[in-house]
């Protein structure tokens, strides 16, 4: 493999599901979305910030994106069947992403988010983050892995 192979994995990989993920939330919730990853940075005045923190949302979305892209390549450099099975591993990994979100990154963000969730939106969330994070990752992975 070059050494030009897990960036490739990685910034491809984590662009796509950044970018569909983004898109889903702003057509689902509003295109004020992005305000509201920010204030998992910088709290509740990012509610009141222009167009630097809208950027700062859209900047922090594509970092968690590439993040979660980059710990599912380095695991995928162990556990080969990562890399085999692209569309069961993304589905699940998905649903990781998905709970590590609501269980950990919310919860210790700066605004402090967490449940009760109705069982609607776990399942919504579940099963976009399975479709619009994990698969993507998975199969750029994949791609780009020799």
């Amino acid at each position: 493999m070059t050494k030009y192979h897990f960036p490739m994995a990685i910034a491809i990989g984590g662009a796509i599901a950044g970018t569909l993920d983004l898109t889903q939330a702003c057509l689902l919730f509003g295109w004020d979305i992005p305000l509201s990853i920010a204030g998992g940075l910088i709290g509740q005045r990012a509610f009141h910030g222009g167009a630097w923190t809208y950027a700062l949302g859209v900047l922090l979305h594509y970092f968690i994106a590439l993040s979660f892209a980059g710990v599912y390549y380095a695991a995928s450099r162990r556990l080969r069947f990562l890399v085999e099975y692209p569309l069961i591993c993304g589905l699940i990994y998905g649903a990781i992403v998905e709970e590590v979100m609501n269980l950990v990154v919310l919860p210790l963000s700066a605004l402090h988010a967490r449940g009760p969730y109705t069982l609607h939106d776990l399942l919504m969330g579940l099963s976009v983050h399975m479709v619009v994070m994990g698969l993507p990752i998975a199969y750029s992975v994949r791609r780009f892995r020799s």
